[in-house]
């Protein structure tokens, strides 16, 4: 008997509604190659998983790649699957080879060119990948109507935007009548919190814009993969091995209790806090295989109490 999918959750007052995890698509074509995508993609999808999130710019750090690897291995397995209908696709523009920034001439061909790799005629979740400054919001916020009212995008959403540049963007839209930010995709996990708790997790919450945080395990160190002494093959090593200080060893023993208590995994407990912080609805995560995939997917059903939740934000 198979275990019944998690609930799905409505994202923001938008009419989507997505698994509690989002899959990270930034490690297809760059650690995952396709047929390794293929076989993570397929396991999220049995798990009930709908909602993957990719960018043009992946993976455009690597030696020979162009950007864009990712939306094109993600578009060949929803067209060899047929199930794009399913599927809720959110991918970005502002950081690829080419079309940087955001100005309305840059996210028109953008959005054309990510549109073509993913095989699809329209994207679910359009995001503004970085701000940018140099552009007025105006003139962003006018190139990403025009795509709504031409049916290429559903809705529209920010990624590392601050608390006063977001609260603009949201005014201009409500002024002008123009699409409106319906998420916003921050830096936050258990391990990384000043970036969005206080007025940006405020903001969010009072105008009803939807949380879908990405390094929400903290560059894998809230996997609980990295200890002192222990030596981990992966390119986010360094990355992880940052928060091994004493507030996150202190993290790791409150993790490890909790999931023995649970009886899950270390990730599973770190995104199922997140999943239950104010205006989250779906942390972002990655996973080169399968088994990798196996020890988030509990986070989906997992609700910590109330006095758990507690103990680790005091951490």
């Amino acid at each position: 008997m198979t275990a019944p999918d998690p609930p799905r959750r409505q994202l923001g007052q938008t009419d989507l509604h997505v698994h509690p995890l989002c899959l990270g698509g930034n490690v297809f074509g760059w650690t995952a190659d396709e047929p390794q995508s293929f076989a993570v993609l397929d396991a999220y999808a049995r798990a009930g998983g709908n909602f993957v999130d990719t960018a043009d710019v992946y993976s455009a750090w690597i030696p020979g790649n162009q950007g864009g690897e990712s939306e094109t291995i993600i578009g060949r397995w929803m067209k060899s699957r047929r199930n794009r209908d399913g599927m809720v696709i959110a991918t970005k523009v502002g950081s690829g080879p080419g079309v940087t920034g955001l100005a309305a001439a840059t996210i028109a061909a953008a959005a054309d060119a990510s549109l073509r790799r993913l095989g699809i005629d329209r994207i679910d979740l359009y995001f503004a990948h970085i701000d940018d400054a140099k552009t007025p919001l105006d003139e962003t916020l006018g190139a990403f109507d025009a795509l709504v009212a031409a049916g290429k995008v559903r809705y529209i959403a920010a990624s590392n935007y601050s608390a006063p540049r977001l609260a603009d963007a949201l005014a201009i839209s409500d002024r002008n009548g123009l699409a409106r930010h319906a998420a916003l995709q921050p830096h936050y996990s258990l391990a990384h919190r000043r970036d969005y708790e206080g007025p940006l997790q405020d903001l969010c919450v009072r105008e009803g814009i939807a949380c879908v945080p990405y390094f929400s395990l903290a560059m894998g160190f809230l996997t609980g993969k990295y200890r002192p002494g222990t030596v981990v093959d992966s390119p986010r090593a360094t990355g992880a091995a940052a928060y091994l200080d004493a507030r996150g060893l202190k993290l790791l023993a409150a993790l490890d209790e909790l999931a023995a208590v649970h009886r899950t995994t270390v990730a599973a407990v770190a995104l199922a806090w997140l999943r239950q912080q104010p205006s989250v609805v779906a942390p972002i995560a990655s996973a080169r295989t399968p088994a990798q995939l196996a020890e988030l997917l509990p986070m989906a059903t997992l609700s910590l109490a109330a006095a758990e939740v507690a103990r680790l934000s005091a951490i």
